[in-house]
């Protein structure tokens, strides 16, 4: 099951990238009790994404258009955010 911060992560990656592949996974329960852990069971997620906007940039600047796409969820709604971002084909 799908938590709204997950929906809202996936709808936000969509209207910025139209990715060709997107998953966003929940590691919250990975991370139960541990530091930044808030107890909504949505504080730790992995983005794999991959879009033609990737082609050309630097692992660096992917992620950081990422986050600027995810606006205030990293570092104030998550707690953790893993990105594998990546160029068709790559």
């Amino acid at each position: 099951m799908t938590g709204p911060l997950a929906h809202e992560i996936t709808t936000r990656l969509t209207a910025a990238f139209t990715p060709d592949h997107l998953e966003v996974i929940n590691d919250s329960a990975s991370h139960h009790g541990h530091s930044g852990d808030d107890g909504t069971g949505e504080s730790h997620f992995t983005v794999v994404i991959e879009c033609g906007a990737f082609a050309g940039q630097s692992r660096l600047q992917r992620q950081r258009m990422v986050i600027a796409a995810l606006g205030d969820i990293p570092g104030q709604r998550v707690h953790a955010l893993a990105i594998r971002a990546r160029a068709p084909g790559e």
